[in-house]
Parts: structure tokens; C-alpha cells; sequence
């Protein structure tokens, strides 16, 4: 996504529950259910990269202060 369309991760995961709900109604048409799914899919990755980072971070500060880091699945 451009920097201008790019939402803070809650406001992502709003929007990503906005678009499941617009493409679970079934009234979309072809064209615009591809537009959401694409949307859907940008927001997708850009949540997984802001948890990817979050967790890093944490990983991080949990290294400084000689901690054992936590498990992921």
C-alpha cells in the first residue's frame, strides 16, 4: 500500500473485519470482490510484517535484560 493508504495496525485489523463482512454478505459483484479481496490481502500483509516487527522488538528488550525470549508457533 501507498503511505497514504497505510492504516496503524488496529485500524488495519478494522478494516480487514470490514472487508471479510462486505465479501461474507455475497452482494458484491465480481469486480468489486476482487477490488476487497486485493485491499484485504495488502492489509493482511502489512499486519503480519507489524507483528513480525512488534515481535522482534520484544525479543529485543527481552535479550537486554537477559531474559529468555518467549516461544512463537
Amino acid at each position: 500500500m501507498t503511505k497514504q493508504n497505510h492504516y496503524p495496525f488496529e485500524a488495519s485489523l478494522r478494516r480487514l473485519e470490514e472487508l471479510v463482512e462486505q465479501m461474507e454478505n455475497g452482494e458484491l459483484s465480481l469486480e468489486a470482490s476482487l477490488k476487497t479481496f486485493e485491499e484485504g490481502i495488502k492489509l493482511t500483509r502489512e499486519c503480519q510484517l507489524a507483528l513480525k516487527q512488534a515481535e522482534q522488538k520484544v525479543s529485543l528488550l527481552v535479550e537486554k535484560n537477559g531474559e529468555q525470549p518467549f516461544e512463537t508457533d
